[in-house]
Order: C-alpha cells, then structure tokens, then sequence
C-alpha cells in the first residue's frame, strides 16, 4: 500500500535521480568503509575468544567464518546493486515478502545496530581509556555519542573519510601484534605446534571448529552495514562488488595473520581467559607501551561506533521511507544532505541504553538476530529473481544464495538456550511492532 511521499526538496548537485542523499562515496572510500567495519572493535576481542572454544589454532575457525560471511555476502553484493538504496535487508525483505518480513528484518538490524553502538560507547569510556584517564563511563558515553552523531550528520564524506584515518590506524596495530608476534617466536619464546591444536576438553576438533566460527563469523558482519549506504556511492553496480570482496578479504587474510601471531606467541589458557588478547601480545614481546595499544583500541572502538551509528541512522530512513517507521525520519538537512532526524533518533536511544543499563546481557543476542536477517536476505535474492530491474547488476550463482541461508541456519543451531531466549522476546517485541505498523499503514 502506497504511504505518503515526504518531499525533501530538489535533489542537489551529486545526488542521483529518486534521492535525496547525495552520492559522494567513491570506490575506495566504499572499501575503506567496509573494511574499517570488519576489523573494528571487535577484532581485538575476537581472538581470546575463539580460542577458548576451539584451542590454539585460532585461524581455522576464521578461514571458516570468512567463507561462510562471503555466501551471504554475494547475496547482498546482488541485491545492492539491483536496488541500490538505504534500509538495506529491511528494504530487501520488503520487496520478497511484504511489509511485515521488512519491518521485522529492519528491527532485528535497528535493534542489533543500537545496542552496539551503546556497547562501544561505554566500552570506549572503559579500561582503554583508563589508561589515560579515569572518568565517569556515563558521563564518557554522553561526550562520545554526541561527537558521533555530529560527525554523521556533517556528512557521509567527511565520516568516511574519518574512517580511513581511523581504518589505517587500526590496521597498523594489528600488523604491530602481527610483528610482535613474529619476534616473540623467533627468539625462542613462542609455540608454533599450538597452531595445528584444535579441540577442548568440551569440544572435539570438528565441533571446536563449528562452534568458534559462530564467534568469528560475528567479526565478519560489517559488511551489512554497507549496503545501508549503496544510495551514497557512485556507481553502485561497480563500485560495491568490488569494495565488498575486497574488503572482505583484506579482513581474512589480516584476521588469520593476526590469529597465526596470538596463537603462537601466546599460550592459548592465557588467550581464553584474556578480555585484551591481542594485549597479551604486546606484554609478552615487551617493549612497547601499554598505551600506545590502548590508543590504538580507543581508535577502533570508536571508528566501529561512528560506522554502526551510520548503518542505523540510514536504516532508520530507508525503513521510514518504505512506511515503516514514522515520516519524520526521512527529514534530512538542507544542505548537507544527511538524514538528522533518524540520527538523532537513533544515537538518542543508544545513548539511554548506554547510560542506563548493562547492555551486556543483550550483546550475546546480536548474533542470533543477525542470522535471522541474513537467512532472509540469502531467500529474498531467489524471490526477487522475477523482478527485472532496467540496469545491470551483480548476480550471485543460486548455488551460492542457497549455501548461504544454509549456512545460517548450521550456525543457528549452534547458539545456546539462554541466547535463544533472549532472542525470542526481542523478535516478539518487533513482531508485535511490526503487526501496529501494518495496521497503521492501512489506516492511512
């Protein structure tokens, strides 16, 4: 059923027909995006707790968590470039199945892009920046998401080109591990048979792998966040493709380096009960200042936080402007350009869970809703094979989209009882939603 349009006025100079947003991502700024996603914050935690659940040879489970992040990434790679603009699965599901699947999908992203950014805002005023200075992790969280929003609704340029700065940085702290690690080893110091040791005592070889991809493959998914930003590049068809694989085996082959260096220089008991693995790195090389690494994290924590809070923001907009979620949202600024009313809503909603509560309890369920959309998005390319678009476009084997929500469902299998709880009640909750949604959008 038709909504009613928003007129955001004239599209600008570097806008494309049919947006009000303006396409100012290049090919490269597109890959820095996506790559600075990929290898945030979550990298540095990420090690530690692969190996817990699959032993010392932590690139095993990474290899796998990459191939499996490329089959559902093919499918957005198609979909992308056949529809490019903001709102990502949200808008992909909607075209599939209807407005409720859409409503759902974009909620589960919405609810899972929120969190994570109240996450790493009071992660950001955690330990890291301990070393520094000791201050009040409310009273951070407040500072930190205000210059982020500011930054996003400047405009996706000069975000993104934050981003580069910030990706760089975070790539030369993990070649930094990556060398330490290599001279830990080479002076005698390092165990290079823990590399081919997979299994724990609760886990046998094949179930170590399966179970520690669920975590890597976590580390993998920034790429969704890119799609929410198709409307914003030049030249979609091309750049994306290009910018997403590439980008996605840049992060592969750093990850597995990384993994190769921590499970070497690092016996894996210390990596398992480490909250800063890659830490653990530094001190045993020795050598470097903890703070030089801790700046390094401060750095990644934030640029995730600031690429997250864009993927919200314009998934916030895409969904309002599918009728989804209120009109109001699809107000932007007149001349940057940028969506400030779902800014503002989004980080305003970050910024209660972040100042209010433990959002831990819920960060284990991102997972879960993540798969939920992604088995959406890898059925929803087969669906929409009837819909001819008049441009070109990348086009996944239907192998390969098939392997994908497959994929999703194995890992699904994987998450615990308490995680799927947990789950459960936040898809009611947009269930629920997303049923008021309907009735509204029939009512107008």
């Amino acid at each position: 059923m038709a909504h009613e349009a928003v007129d955001t006025g004239p599209a600008p100079a570097g806008s494309a027909p049919g947006t009000a947003l303006r396409r100012a991502l290049t090919t490269p700024l597109l890959y820095f995006f996506i790559l600075g996603d990929v290898l945030g914050a979550g990298v540095y935690v990420l090690v530690g707790q692969v190996a817990a659940e699959s032993g010392g040879a932590v690139w095993v489970p990474l290899g796998v968590a990459l191939c499996l992040a490329l089959l559902t990434a093919s499918s957005y790679a198609e979909l992308a470039t056949k529809y490019p603009r903001a709102g990502g699965a949200s808008h992909y599901a909607t075209l599939a199945y209807g407005p409720f699947a859409g409503f759902l999908a974009g909620f589960c992203m919405l609810a899972a892009g929120i969190v994570s950014v109240a996450a790493l805002a009071r992660g950001f005023g955690g330990d890291y920046l301990a070393v520094f200075v000791s201050l009040p992790v409310a009273l951070v969280a407040v500072v930190f998401l205000a210059a982020l929003a500011l930054l996003n609704a400047r405009g996706i340029s000069e975000s993104t080109r934050a981003n580069v700065v910030a990706t760089v940085i975070e790539v030369g702290g993990l070649l930094l591990v990556t060398g330490l690690g290599a001279w830990v080893v080479l002076r005698g110091d390092g165990d290079l048979s823990a590399l081919t040791k997979l299994g724990t005592p609760e886990h046998g070889p094949a179930a170590a792998v399966l179970s520690g991809s669920v975590l890597a493959f976590y580390s993998f998914v920034g790429f969704e966040t890119s799609v929410n930003v198709a409307e914003e590049t030049r030249d979609p068809r091309r750049s994306y493709p290009r910018a997403l694989f590439g980008a996605l085996a840049t992060a592969g082959l750093v990850y597995a380096v990384v993994g190769v260096a921590a499970g070497a220089a690092v016996d894996t008991k210390t990596l398992a009960e480490s909250s800063g693995p890659l830490l653990e790195v530094v001190k045993a090389a020795g050598g470097v200042p903890p703070w030089l690494f801790g700046a390094v994290a401060l750095v990644a924590v934030a640029n995730g936080a600031l690429l997250t809070g864009i993927m919200s923001s314009r998934l916030a907009y895409g969904m309002a402007r599918d009728g989804l979620l209120p009109g109001v949202l699809t107000k932007v600024l007149p001349g940057r350009r940028t969506p400030w009313a779902a800014i503002a809503a989004t980080t305003a909603l970050s910024l209660l869970l972040a100042v209010t509560g433990d959002v831990a309890a819920l960060a284990s369920t991102l997972v879960l809703l993540l798969l939920v959309v992604f088995f959406t998005v890898n059925t929803a390319v087969l669906v929409l094979r009837r819909d001819e678009v008049p441009h070109g476009h990348f086009r996944t084997p239907t192998t390969v989209a098939v392997l994908g929500a497959l994929s999703c469902v194995v890992l699904a299998t994987q998450i615990g009882r308490e995680v799927w709880t947990r789950g459960l009640l936040v898809l009611a909750v947009g269930a629920l939603l997303g049923v008021l949604a309907a009735v509204r959008r029939r009512r107008v």
